[in-house]
């Protein structure tokens, strides 16, 4: 396989077709991402590149490593230039907003569990912190979203004056604070533990209240309200 071309494949085994006759469902992950890729290279089919491709980004997380990649460490792979390389990124950037769009347009979130399935996919694979500001009503459902820090988070750069002068912006009644842990640990540092009585107190004293802090792990998260923080 790894020296033909998609055309010199038996039918049975060119996964274009195979979707076609049995569906995406029986594919294997090399063959649908061939289908997304279409091409190999003159040494290559499309699936044996996607072979390489899972190769390189497998261990230790499985295909899911493929969200981590960037750009340049895909065009380092042999046969991967800049388009394929967009192709691949916007895999990962569409899986995770179906993930979302199960939730609406302005989802309401009624328990911790809620607010991290909502940014699981969206965070739990991010390379650096990213620290997120959710504006709620009176009925929890999300007004506005927005990113506060990225690359470290900590109490110098979590600003309370930025974060509920947009809270008062979007009226909101309460704000619920997300940040991820790329080591896939979702425990709370210390400073975890500042930003949220840090913002706890702020809150009070206007009456926008920090109803939670999250912390996205791998699959697994913390609630500050969950462990009595808050």
């Amino acid at each position: 396989m790894r020296n033909k071309t998609m055309k010199q494949l038996p039918e049975s085994e060119r996964p274009y077709e195979k979707c076609l006759r049995y569906g995406p469902q029986l594919l294997s992950d090399a063959e649908l991402l061939a289908v997304i890729i279409r091409s190999g290279s003159k040494e290559e089919s499309a699936v044996s590149l996607a072979q390489n491709i899972l190769a390189r980004f497998r261990y230790p997380e499985g295909i899911l490593g493929l969200l981590r990649a960037s750009i340049p460490e895909l065009c380092e792979i042999k046969g991967i230039g800049a388009v394929k390389a967009v192709q691949l990124l916007c895999i990962g950037e569409l899986s995770k907003r179906i993930a979302r769009a199960g939730f609406g347009s302005q989802p309401m979130f009624t328990s911790p569990e809620d607010i991290a399935a909502y940014y699981m996919e969206q965070m739990r694979h991010e390379a650096r912190e990213k620290a997120v500001i959710m504006m709620l009503n009176s009925k929890n459902r999300l007004l506005h979203e927005m990113v506060i820090s990225t690359g470290t988070v900590n109490h110098s750069l979590v600003s309370p004056r930025e974060i509920f002068l947009e809270a008062l912006r979007y009226q909101a009644v309460g704000v619920c604070l997300i940040h991820n842990h790329p080591s896939g640990d979702p425990s709370p540092s210390k400073e975890d533990v500042l930003i949220t009585r840090r913002l706890k107190e702020a809150g009070e004293i206007i009456g926008i209240y920090l109803l939670d802090h999250i912390i996205i792990g791998d699959n697994n998260y913390n609630s500050m309200k969950k462990r009595g923080i808050l």
